[in-house]
C-alpha cells in the first residue's frame, strides 16, 4: 500500500476542532489519521513550520465552460484552482448555453471528468437562460446532480417567480445562491455611488441595490423555510441585515469576496488616492504598485465600495456573519478589458490571489484566528451545499492543503495559469501562499513563475 505522511505540520481541522502539530498519514487517497503508525512504502514530507488543512473549497467560480473558452476553460480554471491551494470549485450558471438543463450538467460533467484537475461541482440556474422570466426544470437539475441553484451574473427581479423558485429548491434540498441586485435602482451604474463616481465622472451604483434584495430574500427565506445563500456582499447594510436575520434564526447566510475585504472604490482613481487613504499596511513602502486612472481590472460587480462598507464587511467576516469567504473567478480577455471604463465587462480573476490575499487583510493583521479563516474556505461551505468534503476525519479523500502562510512573493498575472489574466493584484507583494495541493492523495500543484 502507498503512503503519504505530511510530517510535523500545523493541522487544522476545524470540522473536528482540531488545531495541533502533528503527522497526517495518507493511503490509497483517503485519509488515515493522525499520529498513525505507517506500514510498508511511505513516502514523507517535511511540514515543519507549515500549516496542513482541509483542501480549500471556493464555491464561487466561474470556468466560462461551455462556449466561453477565449475566457477560461475547466482545464484552465482547475490548474489556477490548484494552483491557489483550492481543491474543490463550484463552477456558475451563466456560460453558453446557460446551465438551466440536464444536458448541458452531463455535457460540463464529461467535460470535468476529463480534463479538471480539482474536484468540480455544478450550480444549475433558477430560471431558463438566467433571463428571470421561467422557471428552469429544478427538479431535473437535482437529479443531473447540481448542487445549488442561481442564476448568478443575474437577478431574478420577480418575486412571485423567486418565491415558486425557492419552494421548488426546498422541495428537492438544494440551497439557492443569489446575486443581490435591483436592477431598477442600480440601473447602468459601473462603480460604487459615491464621492469617487462623482469626482471621476462615471455612473453610480448605490448600495442600497443590494441591500432591497437582500431584504426582499430575508423575508422569501422565511415565508418558504428554503436556505438562500446571499452572494459576493458589498454592502454594510447588507450585512447588518443578514446578521439580524441569522440571530432571527431565518435560514439566510452570506459570503465575502477579497477584493470587497481588501480594496475601496478608491482603486478607480489611481495608486496615488488608493494607497493614501486605503491602502493600511498590506503593502510595504517601496512595493506599492501603480495604475492608471480608470483602471478596467478595478470594475466588478456589485462594485468595489467606499472604505466604510469594507470595514462593515471585514466586521461581517470576523464576527461569523459572513461565513464563507469566495473568489467570483471572473475571467475575461484581455481586449475586453482594454476598452473605456464604461463599456469594460464586469469581474476579475481571484483563484491565485485569494488566500494570500486574506491572510494578510485578516490572518496577519490579527483580525481573525487561522483556524476561523479555513473554517470558511472548508466545513463552511461544505455544510451549505451538503459536499463530503471540508474534513481531515478517517476515511475522507485526501483532498489537503499545505499553506505556508510566511512565504513572501510577487503575483505576475501573466504567469497565473488562469487563461485570463484581469487582477487589479498584478505586481502585489504578497505574504502566505499553498505549496502543496492534494486531491484524492495526489499532488496536482502547479508551479506559478514569481519572484521573490
Amino acid at each position: 500500500m502507498s503512503s503519504l505522511l505530511l510530517k510535523g505540520g500545523r493541522v487544522i481541522d476545524p470540522a473536528n476542532d482540531h488545531d495541533a502539530v502533528a503527522d497526517l498519514l495518507i493511503a490509497d487517497g483517503k485519509i488515515v489519521g493522525l499520529n498513525t503508525e505507517a506500514s510498508g512504502d511511505v513516502e514523507v514530507v517535511d511540514c515543519a513550520g507549515q500549516v496542513v488543512c482541509p483542501g480549500l473549497i471556493d464555491l464561487h467560480v466561474h470556468l466560462r465552460e461551455p462556449g466561453q473558452s477565449a475566457k477560461e476553460t475547466i482545464a484552465t480554471g482547475t490548474t489556477a484552482a490548484a494552483a491557489g491551494g483550492f481543491t474543490t470549485v463550484v463552477c456558475m450558471p451563466n456560460t453558453s448555453p446557460t446551465i438551466d438543463s440536464p444536458s448541458t450538467v452531463a455535457l460540463i460533467q464529461d467535460k470535468i471528468e476529463r480534463e479538471a484537475v480539482v474536484n468540480v461541482y455544478i450550480t444549475g440556474a433558477i430560471t431558463i437562460g438566467i433571463a428571470g422570466e421561467e422557471l428552469a426544470p429544478i427538479g431535473g437539475l437535482k437529479q443531473a446532480g447540481v448542487v445549488a441553484i442561481t442564476d448568478d451574473g443575474h437577478c431574478v427581479q420577480n418575486n412571485e417567480l423567486m418565491r415558486r423558485a425557492l419552494e421548488y429548491a426546498k422541495m428537492f434540498d438544494l440551497p439557492a445562491m443569489d446575486h443581490c441586485q435591483d436592477y431598477s435602482i442600480v440601473t447602468d451604474g459601473v462603480m460604487h455611488e459615491g464621492y469617487w463616481s462623482t469626482l471621476l465622472g462615471l455612473k453610480g451604483w448605490p448600495a442600497s441595490g443590494e441591500d432591497l434584495i437582500v431584504a426582499r430574500n430575508i423575508e422569501l427565506a422565511e415565508l418558504t423555510g428554503t436556505h438562500i445563500h446571499c452572494q459576493h456582499i458589498s454592502s454594510g447594510k447588507s450585512v447588518e441585515l443578514i446578521r439580524q436575520a441569522k440571530k432571527r434564526g431565518v435560514p439566510i447566510s452570506g459570503e465575502a469576496c477579497i477584493h470587497h475585504i481588501v480594496l475601496t472604490d478608491t482603486a478607480i482613481g489611481g495608486s496615488e488616492h488608493f494607497w493614501a487613504e486605503d491602502g493600511r499596511d498590506l503593502q510595504p513602502d517601496g512595493h506599492r504598485p501603480e495604475w492608471p486612472v480608470y483602471h478596467t481590472n478595478f470594475k466588478m460587480n456589485p462594485p468595489l465600495r467606499c472604505a466604510e462598507n469594507r470595514q462593515a464587511v471585514i466586521d461581517g467576516v470576523c464576527d461569523g456573519t459572513l461565513e464563507i469567504l469566495a473568489s467570483d473567478h471572473a475571467p475575461h480577455a484581455d481586449h475586453e478589458k482594454d476598452v473605456e471604463f464604461d463599456y469594460a465587462p464586469f469581474g476579475i480573476t481571484g483563484l491565485e490571489t485569494e488566500l494570500p490575499l486574506v491572510l494578510m487583510q485578516l490572518h496577519h493583521s490579527g483580525k481573525l484566528p487561522l483556524p476561523e479563516i479555513i473554517a470558511k474556505y472548508t466545513i463552511n461551505p461544505a455544510k451549505l451545499l451538503k459536499l463530503n468534503k471540508g474534513t481531515l476525519s478517517p476515511g475522507a479523500d485526501a483532498d489537503v492543503t499545505v499553506i505556508d502562510p510566511d512565504a513572501e512573493w510577487v503575483y505576475d498575472a501573466n504567469a497565473d495559469a488562469s487563461k485570463s489574466s484581469n487582477s487589479p493584484f498584478d505586481g502585489w507583494r504578497l505574504r502566505g501562499r499553498a505549496v502543496m495541493t492534494l486531491v484524492g492523495g495526489r499532488n496536482v500543484s502547479h508551479s506559478v513563475a514569481v519572484s521573490a
